[in-house]
């Protein structure tokens, strides 16, 4: 399994709701903020981007990357999602 890094843009409150919704279906998820989510799935970058581009419209964006090496933040949503955060980037 890997960790991804899944940023989106979308101008409607109904597709980032529903993105959202699709992230969650992973195996593993943390919200990072509200329109970055990290996941953890045993799928390609392509495919994650794949399975999220139906919940789009015109415009929206999607971008999906393998987490790296190294990571670091400041104010995590909550002491679990810096947890989290920790223990799967």
């Amino acid at each position: 399994m890997t960790c991804y890094i899944v940023s989106f843009q979308a101008k409607e409150l109904a597709v980032r709701q529903r993105l959202r919704e699709a992230l969650r279906t992973y195996p593993k998820y943390c919200p990072i903020n509200n329109t970055c989510w990290a996941v953890v799935a045993d799928k390609k970058a392509s495919e994650i981007r794949d399975d999220l581009t139906p919940h789009l419209k015109l415009g929206d964006r999607v971008f999906v990357i393998r987490s790296g090496t190294e990571a670091a933040w400041r104010s995590a949503i909550s002491p679990k999602h810096s947890e989290w955060l920790k223990k799967n980037l």
